[in-house]
């Protein structure tokens, strides 16, 4: 069995350092095969805040792949935001804005989604989204097969459409045809799973929250997200989709839901 620890909007700059210590608690309880890190990882791109984040993810002891989010571009320094907006991202996530990882159960291709010429809005382009399907057209039956954007691809409430993928109909479309099971993403510090109907194979959105960040979404708290795949699931070929929300009497991330979808291979 395969474990991928799902988190976003971590906001580095505003971080609760309680919630960070249940965080690197549970990724050492957990042994995840892979972090996933969806984006807006700081707050203002600052280069302590990437100090900081750096020294996070060297805590959890796990492959990571990260792409960035609208709040990892400088916003104020106008001619680093748009000479280098990705360089101080670069210095600890590595240029490769679009990392792919692959395992003999995992496929994960990730989608840099931010403009450098747009504060919050992300776009996805007929680029990246054949570059997706291309990898995703030589997966293997065994792998999960999950794309991973900042912005969310689908939302659960119309306050939220204004923040949806630039182009996200086609790239869902086109992922879906090409053998997609999960579309990760973050931004709107909203957890929830999401199937998506009418295309032309199953397809789920999977978002998560704010991780670690005290810029949370009304009574909406910190949480993040666990996939498990394999046959040690003992669920056949479900994929469980776990939400951990940090609880603050426990001073820890306890389960609090868990969602089975079975991916069509």
């Amino acid at each position: 069995m395969s474990v991928l620890l799902h988190i976003s909007d971590t906001h580095f700059g505003t971080e609760q350092p309680r919630v960070v210590e249940a965080l690197v608690t549970l990724a050492a309880q957990q042994r995840p095969d892979l972090v996933v890190l969806s984006g807006d990882i700081t707050q203002r791109a600052r280069p302590a805040q990437f100090r900081a984040a750096k020294a996070f993810v060297d805590r959890l002891d796990a492959p990571v792949l990260a792409v960035p989010g609208n709040h990892d571009i400088a916003l104020f320094n106008l001619w680093v935001r748009f000479t280098r907006p990705y360089a101080r991202y670069a210095k600890v996530f590595g240029p490769d804005l679009e990392p792919v990882h692959v395992s003999q159960d995992l496929l994960v291709i990730g989608v840099d989604t931010t403009r450098a010429w747009r504060f919050k809005n992300g776009k996805v382009t007929a680029e990246q989204v054949d570059r997706v399907a291309r990898w995703l057209e030589g997966a293997s039956a065994r792998q999960l097969r999950v794309v991973v954007v900042h912005q969310p691809a689908a939302v659960i409430k119309a306050a939220d459409r204004a923040d949806l993928l630039r182009g996200h109909q086609v790239a869902l479309r086109a992922w879906s045809a090409a053998g997609a099971d999960l579309v990760l993403g973050g931004h709107i510090h909203l957890p929830y799973t999401l199937a998506q109907h009418g295309l032309s194979r199953p397809l789920w959105v999977v978002q998560a929250g704010t991780a670690v960040s005290s810029r949370v979404r009304g009574r909406v708290g910190n949480s993040v997200n666990i996939l498990r795949w394999g046959t040690s699931t003992g669920t056949g070929r479900n994929c469980l989709i776990e939400r951990w929300d940090y609880a603050l009497n426990e001073d820890a991330f306890v389960r609090t839901l868990v969602t089975g979808v079975e991916p069509a291979r």
